[in-house]
């Protein structure tokens, strides 16, 4: 599993036009899954998403979790995440997971990030989304678990 976090003022997905999820003050998460990724990886993620302190504190220093400063979570199914591109010009996704297994993580890890206190909010998995985001900082970090 692979995700990348970015922290956010605001963040929205669209799919066709309508709105389907947005965010204030948080974390965007980009989410890929491989094959072989399982229970173990999605609650160890959402632990480890949970606990990050990169929200600042009184000082300035990046010391406070997303819960502490009320934050949300917006997140998008990005099976490009397990793109290959060391051979030839076109990426090659045979590290990615199978499309119906994929969705089934997906929608098990946004049901395990929801059993917490910050809002959820999600794209459309399998759609064509475009995503707003507004940087807070900018901090952006990429977290896997193999």
């Amino acid at each position: 599993m692979r995700v990348i976090l970015q922290r956010v003022a605001r963040a929205e997905v669209r799919v066709d036009g309508r709105q389907v999820g947005s965010i204030g003050k948080g974390y965007l998460l980009l989410v890929g899954f491989r094959s072989g990724d399982g229970e173990e990886t999605l609650r160890w993620m959402v632990e480890k998403i949970g606990g990050l302190r990169l929200f600042p504190d009184s000082e300035g220093k990046m010391n406070l979790p997303i819960d502490a400063v009320g934050g949300e979570l917006l997140v998008v199914s990005q099976f490009t995440l397990y793109a290959d591109v060391r051979k030839g010009r076109r990426p090659s996704f045979v590290d990615a997971a199978d499309p119906l297994e994929a969705e089934r993580l997906y929608e098990r890890f946004v049901e395990l990030l929801r059993q917490g206190t910050m809002p959820v909010a999600t794209g459309e998995f399998g759609a064509r989304m475009e995503v707003d985001l507004v940087n807070d900082g900018p901090v952006t970090l990429i977290i896997e678990r193999e």
